[in-house]
């Protein structure tokens, strides 16, 4: 299968210009859009939440530690469930394309995961920015966000084969998706810091794979410092769990997908 994809890569690549060109299609102000929204987003964490609300983080005086905290957690958060809805939808949204056209379905995922990530850097290029001009960007050790963000990857991709290939048999996954991530925000300490929580809630949530990964983005950013590692087995086997399931559960099943659109 990884072969047959490779061999589409100029259908991969053509696909994901396309999907970016057409994101802000039509608009007057074109590509000013992809830098205007997530812009917007750091004045708006920095000014409203840093400023008027001063929320405080035990050991970081910095006028601009909680708008950091929020946007290393927000923006990592963002990317995860973008990918994970959209890989929900994948094979449904693209039934047409699927009939008409010959070539192999996994090409789908991998190109919702190119042009999330691809959206991505030019966001995170954007806090980067910020991050220097304040003089809070972390140095060398952003690099560390690159394992981090594979683990991330893999997660996601794993978890969204499995759940879109599900849903072409039972269209309430796509549903139930979006209200699971809705709690799942909440489960996770984006914007609030886990030191808040009690012994036995902050033990309980521990077992949110995406919580390690959260954490090791704000070491990163806001305690300019590498991520404790051993943390992210758990994720890392979880990532390679839902993988082969994913895999497995669509070279079974994938005959009978297009059928089922």
């Amino acid at each position: 299968m990884l072969r047959e994809v490779w061999n589409f890569r100029d259908f991969i690549r053509g696909s994901v210009k396309r999907e970016f060109q057409s994101r802000y299609q039509g608009t007057q102000f074109g590509m000013f859009w992809v830098i205007a929204q997530p812009l917007a987003m750091i004045l708006v964490y920095t000014v409203v939440f840093a400023q008027l609300m001063k929320p405080s983080l035990p050991g970081h005086n910095t006028p601009f530690a909680y708008s950091i905290y929020l946007c290393s957690g927000v923006l990592t958060w963002g990317l995860f469930a973008e990918m994970l809805a959209r890989c929900v939808n994948i094979f449904v949204e693209n039934g047409n394309l699927l009939k008409k056209v010959r070539f192999p379905k996994l090409c789908l995922p991998i190109i919702v995961l190119t042009s999330s990530y691809l959206h991505f850097g030019i966001v995170m290029a954007l806090f980067f920015l910020f991050m220097l001009l304040t003089g809070t960007f972390p140095g060398w050790v952003v690099l560390a966000m690159i394992p981090v963000l594979l683990i991330q990857a893999a997660f996601t991709v794993g978890l969204g084969i499995f759940l879109a290939t599900i849903n072409v048999f039972y269209r309430d996954v796509s549903q139930s998706i979006a209200v699971i991530l809705q709690f799942w925000f909440w489960l996770t300490p984006v914007v609030y810091a886990p030191k808040i929580l009690p012994p036995l809630v902050s033990n309980i949530l521990a077992c949110n794979p995406i919580w390690p990964l959260i954490d090791a983005y704000h070491r990163i950013f806001l305690d300019h410092q590498m991520p404790v590692w051993s943390s992210l087995i758990y994720p890392s086997v979880l990532a390679a769990f839902f993988v082969l399931l994913g895999m497995v559960a669509f070279s079974k099943l994938q005959g009978e997908i297009v059928d089922e659109l």
